[in-house]
């Protein structure tokens, strides 16, 4: 499978969601959907467990790449990801690389081959 980066810098690639639907894989649905629920609090069912990427224009996808303010962002202003941005690394996706380095790493990456 070739490398998804979502908006974000995230690796859609290793998202149970993306996986899940990407194969077709009812089981792996069901071992996201527990894990997400115990780990997020929330209550998700295996449906819930599908999505072609945020990158994607496509259903379907997950709630929260829906919601995500950083992929409606990055959908405004036309990008790729968030490397390609003119106001990359803005004060939403700074907050959010406290939270995952891995995804600032590779939007740098992305960033500096431009």
């Amino acid at each position: 499978m070739d490398e998804t980066v979502s908006v974000c810098g995230l690796l859609c690639n290793e998202c149970g969601a993306f996986i899940a639907t990407k194969n077709n894989d009812d089981e792996k649905r069901t071992e996201v959907a527990r894990l997400w629920s115990k780990q997020y609090n929330v209550g998700l069912k295996p449906q819930d467990i599908n999505c072609s990427g945020c990158v994607s224009d496509s259903e379907p996808l997950f709630s929260h790449c829906k919601v995500c303010e950083i992929r409606k962002c990055g959908k405004k202003n036309g990008v790729v990801n968030c490397a390609y941005c003119d106001e990359y690394a803005c004060e939403k996706l700074e907050k959010f690389f406290q939270m995952v380095p891995d995804a600032k790493q590779r939007l740098n990456k992305l960033r500096s081959g431009l």
